[in-house]
């Protein structure tokens, strides 16, 4: 079975973490991987979670088996997070736990697949580069629609709703539902807005992948978009992540919450994804989900929670503003651009031969697409890596 295998390609992010690893500067930097970093380069694990880890171990009474929807509280408390009191969204919503915001998209490709065989998935150009195969694997048809400029540093929006008229029912149209990777530019509300008026027009479904909440402008203000869609439409599927904003990136903890035209198709809608996850891992683990559970449903954890929420999604921001300030005039491009957009990530507009000059020359390990992890800046290593960026602009 395995004798005439061939070397497989290796995996990019790997080879990334490996090349870092690797390089023997002391002044290298690591805008590559896609993780929150303090402002002394760590990847902090959150007082909350340490606290409810630490309540777990002594409260928690068993390891059996959840259900393949999984915890019933983190469920409920998912719903909430991303539609806040709207008791209508509330009803009409349910929710599975899911292994990371990955594993819900692959249960929502996997779930649209077996509704309608054949069915386009629409992903915005640039996007996240593991989406393309993710969703082709559960039998998509991947087609892309025009998004961001990277030349301007712009969002495209209105060629993206001229392209978004050829999907139809039974097609999903994904989009990033704040800060999106790795352009950094999303809709305003009036966008989100027309975009809510071209789908009820198609009948083609939003897939929402929400994994950045509360990095962007706000927890409520960053699901401001996605509960405009479910208000106006009457079904829409999201996978969202709390790998960013819990720092839980190796716990894999995600959801999947569906939105139907009202609480009984809602449930039968629920009863169908059930099949989808038990012929694939059966059911989720719990660890991550429990620790989430227990802080968003504890008044006194859940404050203090949305209080480093903010001061992560603080410092993203101010780095944002301190690169922009230490580019200002000394290259041809303005990169004004970067201080006004949101998330984690950015893109450069460079080529791949300036990023890897930037790799080998200046030691600042980002992308080949010329993307950037801000979370990896600080105020150690924001000039250098201007300097960088200032070298391989002119």
């Amino acid at each position: 079975m395995f004798s005439n295998l061939s070397t497989p390609t290796a995996d990019p992010l790997l080879g990334m973490m490996q090349q870092f690893r690797d390089d023997p500067s002391a002044d290298k930097v690591d805008l590559g991987i896609g993780i929150y970093k303090d402002g002394q380069g760590n990847a902090p694990v959150l007082a909350t979670v340490k606290q409810a880890e630490s309540f777990l171990v002594e409260n928690q009474k068993s390891k059996a088996y959840v259900s393949s929807a999984g915890n019933e509280d983190y469920n409920r408390l998912t719903r909430e997070l991303i539609f806040g009191a709207n008791s209508g969204l509330l009803a009409r919503s349910q929710a599975i736990q899911t292994p990371g915001g990955t594993g819900a998209l692959r249960v929502a490709g996997d779930f649209a697949h077996s509704v309608k065989p054949g069915a386009k998935v629409f992903l915005p150009d640039p996007t996240w580069p593991n989406h393309p195969s993710l969703l082709a694997a559960a039998g998509l048809q991947v087609v892309r629609y025009p998004y961001y400029d990277v030349a301007s540093g712009k969002l495209q929006f209105d060629r993206m709703i001229e392209a978004l008229r050829a999907a139809g029912p039974g097609d999903l149209v994904l989009f990033h539902g704040c800060c999106h990777n790795p352009g950094g530019a999303d809709p305003s509300l009036a966008q989100w807005a027309e975009i809510a008026e071209l789908l009820a027009s198609t009948g083609a479904t939003p897939l929402i992948d929400l994994a950045y909440l509360g990095f962007g402008d706000g927890l409520a203000e960053d699901a401001a978009g996605v509960r405009l869609l479910a208000e106006r439409l009457p079904e829409m599927l999201i996978a969202s992540s709390y790998s960013k904003n819990f720092a839980l990136y190796r716990e894999r903890v995600g959801a999947l919450t569906l939105v139907a035209k009202d609480e009984a198709t809602a449930s039968r809608a629920h009863g169908h994804l059930l099949p989808v996850v038990r012929t694939n891992y059966s059911m989720p683990p719990d660890h991550g989900a429990s620790v989430v559970a227990h802080i968003l449903g504890n008044v006194a954890l859940r404050t203090t929670w949305e209080g480093e929420v903010a001061e992560m999604r603080g410092r993203i921001n101010g780095m944002r503003e301190k690169l922009v300030a230490a580019l200002a005039g000394r290259t041809t491009r303005d990169f004004g651009f970067l201080g006004v957009q949101r998330g984690m990530f950015a893109m450069l507009g460079i080529t791949p031969a300036d990023a890897e000059r930037m790799k080998v020359e200046h030691h600042v390990h980002i992308t080949s697409s010329g993307r950037v992890n801000v979370a990896g800046l600080n105020d150690s290593n924001v000039g250098h890596v201007a300097n960088a960026i200032v070298a391989v602009c002119g």
